[in-house]
């Protein structure tokens, strides 16, 4: 499935012309899905209507799909059914998710409703939940999965436990969601906000850092931040990163050769299928700069995690070949060119055998 990023929006809590202008500036950044939270709304059915309904039709006419949030205790209030959902038709939402679940029988058969809307399920717990409502022959086109955010700090996943989640759905090949949190949000659903991630680990981590983690799990299609507003530096961030596979920034040596810079930064690099512990070998630039020199330098030093190595003129065979030091260990015969980016260290266990990765040059 084709990756994406999306954005939050609270309209109960938010300024309706700053809504607008960030629904524009995501856009413009491709940006293509709204979550949007019905969860506290106020007010009558006709101005909750109209509210929700101006922000859908902005949100259209910019090729967002759109995803309300919605629970039992909505539908109480607004006096709908789930047996009837062309209320939703009004506001111009794409689908809503179910923030509570039912039987499985009753989620199998919302999604073939008569409006088309894709029914959107909670991903965030360990049971066969999804399995029950796809043995009611759901219509699966009409079926994602969406992962919870939590906003008080110290309550967000585990990661094994977000793996073990995630892959009840991907397993039924299903198009799946997740948070991220914005550094510079402050609005979203509840009074507590202390950021708005699926993945407690990540909670402060940089949004972009955040995004390539949920992208590099392979379980993760859509990315969405929780949070908002984000900040146009974090939006521009996010636009700017590769989808499907890492990118790592990389900052270098003063010592580091042109020729190093261009066999880091020029080439697709991949890891070998028979993989060590002790790095990353990135083998076919050996062959594209065997006859390139690149005299010793930085090359008697304990390299550490992080490093980024290049075999020197003494390596023989492997001279030009770009290693990723794992573990701890010396090797003269290898130059230290570079360290990956603090932040982006993270992202090293996910380079797997044969996994595709590149590099970008750290901004000073």
């Amino acid at each position: 499935m084709k990756r994406r990023l999306g954005i939050s929006i609270y309209p109960d809590h938010s300024d309706f012309n700053l809504d607008q202008q960030y629904l524009q500036k995501a856009s413009e950044l491709g940006f293509s899905r709204i979550f949007m939270s019905l969860l506290e709304i106020s007010g009558n059915k006709d101005s909750i209507v109209q509210k929700y309904k101006s922000l859908t039709q902005l949100a259209k006419r910019l090729d967002y799909e759109v995803i309300l949030d919605v629970s039992p205790a909505i539908f109480d209030i607004l006096g709908i059914s789930y047996d009837n959902l062309s209320f939703f038709n009004k506001l111009g939402v794409d689908g809503l998710r179910l923030d509570d679940g039912f039987d499985g029988k009753k989620e199998a058969l919302l999604s073939y409703n008569l409006q088309n809307l894709v029914i959107e399920l909670n991903m965030s717990n360990d049971v066969a939940y999804v399995d029950n409502i796809m043995s009611y022959q759901a219509n699966k086109p009409f079926i994602y999965g969406c992962h919870n955010f939590y906003p008080q700090k110290g309550t967000g996943l585990p990661f094994t436990f977000f793996t073990k989640c995630s892959r009840r759905f991907k397993e039924n090949n299903l198009r799946t969601a997740a948070f991220i949190s914005s550094q510079a949000g402050s609005i979203g659903p509840w009074s507590v906000n202390d950021g708005l991630p699926t993945l407690e680990e990540d909670r402060n981590l940089p949004v972009e850092v955040q995004a390539k983690k949920m992208f590099a799990t392979g379980l993760i299609d859509d990315v969405i931040i929780g949070n908002a507003y984000a900040s146009d530096d974090e939006l521009n961030k996010l636009s700017e990163i590769d989808r499907y596979q890492i990118e790592f920034r990389v900052e270098f040596l003063p010592e580091s050769n042109e020729i190093e810079r261009e066999i880091v930064l020029n080439n697709q690099h991949v890891r070998r299928g028979d993989i060590t512990e002790q790095v990353i070998r990135s083998t076919e630039v050996r062959k594209k700069y065997s006859n390139r020199a690149n005299p010793c330098h930085d090359n008697e030093k304990e390299f550490q995690f992080g490093d980024i190595l290049v075999g020197n003129d003494n390596f023989g065979k492997y001279k030009n070949e770009l290693q990723v030091a794992l573990m701890p260990h010396r090797d003269s015969r290898k130059n230290l060119v570079g360290r990956i980016a603090a932040n982006d260290m993270v992202l090293l266990p996910f380079i797997k055998p044969w996994s595709k990765f590149k590099f970008v040059q750290a901004n000073d």
